[in-house]
């Protein structure tokens, strides 16, 4: 009985005998050359066939039933890997060739659009794309020609209008021109976004938290606005305001922190939440006490002394005047 299924197994059961090994060294390295041996292979995928002419080849290389069976499912999975690996190189390569094409395409697009352009710069996230109509429209643009610089040819660049070649101007006529191109948008962006259209953009960049969030702790990540403490350009950078807390704080990214805060100007995010009264958040109802070791600090503490209001008294103040307001 031995005999027959060792023949139905397809192997000689005298050869079987003449090359047993008392261990599995043998077997390993007959399963290592088989691999090498198949390696080159270009399968895309090993088929039964396929499958069992590998199995076939192992046993005539030596190996036992289940060393033939280890070294054809070892065969198998490696061709398996070779294949995921050419296709995740195929897949890189069209990823790698797509972005390229992409930003061929958002190259020219910056060529038909100086407005998508400016906004879509690094630092520039703050901005709003202001409608062509609008900047058109002379009224919208009244005393701005005395503030901005080559106020002719920095229009022009905004709108995309070219210069025709008896205005060519020199290299350093270009720089003064690309920066009062963007002082000029900058300044029509402050008038933009106090219109309805202007408070519809913004509003899709506050929902999306693009302004980032309030870092107080107890404002739990609210949503900030931008706003400027002057209404005159190269005076102060831009701010966020929190509507939780009414807190005025440093964008949280240095290049945003650069950008003129005239170009959002002061009234920006008061008239925004007084048209929007919904969107007023709750004031945080928490106030943080400081204590040593557990205990709080005396309201007499020196620690005290450079504020007129302490934690304490400013609890105590804000209950009295509830009272007062229900009386």
């Amino acid at each position: 009985q031995q005999k027959e299924r060792e023949e139905a197994d397809g192997q000689d059961p005298q050869y079987k005998t003449a090359n047993a090994q008392p261990n599995d060294d043998v077997n390993s390295a007959a399963r290592s050359n088989l691999i090498s041996k198949l390696k080159p292979q270009e399968l895309s995928a090993l088929s039964q066939s396929q499958t069992q002419q590998v199995y076939e080849e192992a046993m005539n290389m030596g190996l036992d039933n289940s060393a033939a069976n280890a070294a054809t499912k070892d065969t198998v999975a490696l061709t398996q890997r070779q294949t995921e690996e050419e296709e995740e190189e195929e897949e890189e390569e069209l990823e790698e060739e797509e972005e390229e094409g992409s930003s061929e395409i958002s190259a020219s697009d910056e060529d038909g659009s100086w407005i998508a352009w400016f906004c879509s710069l690094r630092g520039n996230e703050f901005f709003c794309e202001i409608d062509e109509d609008y900047i058109q429209d002379d009224f919208n643009l009244t005393g701005l020609n005395s503030l901005v610089p080559y106020y002719d040819y920095a229009l022009d660049m905004v709108l995309d209008v070219e210069l025709p070649m008896e205005d060519s101007l020199t290299e350093e006529q270009q720089e003064i021109v690309e920066s009062a191109a963007e002082m000029l948008y900058g300044l029509i962006h402050a008038r933009y976004i106090v219109t309805n259209r202007g408070m519809h953009a913004m509003f899709e960049k506050y929902r999306a938290a693009s302004f980032g969030r309030c870092p107080r702790v107890f404002c739990q990540g609210q949503p900030v606005l931008p706003v400027g403490l002057s209404d005159l350009p190269r005076n102060y950078t831009v701010n966020v305001f929190c509507p939780r807390c009414h807190g005025l704080f440093f964008p949280k990214s240095t290049r945003q922190a650069n950008v003129d805060g005239a170009y959002f100007g002061t009234t920006f995010p008061h008239l925004y939440l007084m048209t929007h009264p919904d969107m007023i958040p709750a004031r945080p109802t928490q106030v943080y006490v400081p204590r040593v070791y557990g205990f709080k600090i005396h309201p007499s503490s020196l620690y005290f002394r450079n504020h007129e209001e302490h934690p304490h008294q400013e609890g105590r103040s804000r209950r009295a005047k509830g009272r007062q307001s229900r009386k």
